[in-house]
């Protein structure tokens, strides 16, 4: 049983996201092994295509947000364990699904599945895994996580909808971009924490702050993400560069370069955007633009200022467990991009 004061940690000696791993193992464990158990089927191709997601890595932020959340006050029983794994189940989903819509070859470091097993596959293991999530939420017997989890899936959905609608489209203005965030990755963050902390027992003013924490933190993330896209503001490589580009994702960083660049800068964008043969030179060009045009810091910028948000939502608990982890997690998510 969690306890409500926060641990005493070397904050010098070990990197944030490393502490929450550890604050969260235990239970993480017993998450891990629940997902396993959960993908057999005598239909081979499902558990292959599952644990092939399952087992490629990735920190596995969501469920071990939903863990800590729970951990913040005093879970007398697993329910947490079971929201965390149907909260990575619905995230896994959505990998898939987002592979086939974006047409994407790579998954963290490998072959994305489609490329393996075909797009039919990967949307149809998708859904048998957001089955498992749902009769996992049944099972725990709260209809009140249940609906939590299920309307988050809704979201998500029309999300990823909105922003295929939106493809390409130069029309597309900032209160849109923060729709398709909002929607598409913040949800399923607010979902995870908010009933992280339903399986705490937090009272309603704490679950509804774990709930703005994880609404605000999805929204940080993604804009990170959207940065990350063009190399980061100093470089780094966080995940395909340039595929926004090729995919021709309206994202922050587009939408400002378009209004901020040179004419000429701008209307090389709008040329290459939604090229899926888009070659290097002209993603580095395009990379350069969106540095010149001051894109990267200012989407940086608004990630940090949703961070903090999230860091606000959360202050009045920092003497709980955990929660000081959590509020340095919306550092670290941002911190990624500088």
């Amino acid at each position: 049983m969690a306890t409500s004061k926060a641990k005493s940690i070397d904050r010098n000696t070990q990197p944030v996201i490393d502490q929450l791993i550890a604050h969260t193992a235990s239970d993480m464990e017993a998450v891990n092994e629940l997902l396993l158990s959960r993908v057999g089927s005598h239909v081979e191709m499902v558990p292959e295509i599952a644990n092939h997601l399952i087992n490629a890595g990735g920190k596995r932020l969501r469920p071990m947000l939903t863990v800590a959340a729970a951990r913040m006050f005093d879970p007398e029983d697993k329910q947490h364990v079971s929201y965390a794994a149907a909260v990575e189940f619905m995230h896994t989903a959505t990998l898939l699904h987002d592979d086939v819509v974006d047409e994407s070859d790579k998954r963290r470091g490998l072959p994305a599945p489609r490329k393996i097993w075909g797009n039919a596959a990967s949307v149809l293991v998708g859904d048998f895994l957001l089955g498992q999530a749902f009769m996992m939420m049944v099972e725990a017997g709260n209809l009140e996580a249940l609906g939590v989890l299920s309307k988050s899936a809704a979201i998500i959905a029309e999300g990823e909808v909105f922003q295929l609608a939106k493809s390409n489209d130069l029309t597309t203005n900032v209160d849109e971009y923060f729709a398709v965030i909002k929607a598409k990755t913040a949800a399923l963050f607010e979902a995870a924490t908010e009933v992280g902390a339903m399986a705490g027992g937090a009272d309603e003013t704490a679950r509804e702050a774990l709930k703005q924490y994880g609404a605000e933190l999805g929204i940080a993330f993604q804009l990170v993400d959207d940065v990350l896209d063009y190399g980061g503001v100093s470089g780094t490589i966080g995940k395909n560069v340039g595929d926004d580009l090729r995919e021709g994702k309206m994202t922050l960083p587009v939408l400002h370069a378009l209004q901020h660049a040179t004419d000429v800068d701008a209307q090389f964008i709008r040329k290459n955007l939604g090229d899926p043969e888009a070659d290097q030179a002209t993603i580095d060009r395009v990379i350069g633009i969106m540095k010149s045009s001051g894109a990267l810091q200012i989407t940086l910028d608004r990630a940090y200022e949703h961070a903090n948000l999230a860091k606000k939502a959360i202050a009045p608990y920092l003497e709980r467990d955990g929660a000081q982890l959590l509020s340095e997690i919306a550092d670290f998510c941002v911190e990624r991009a500088s």
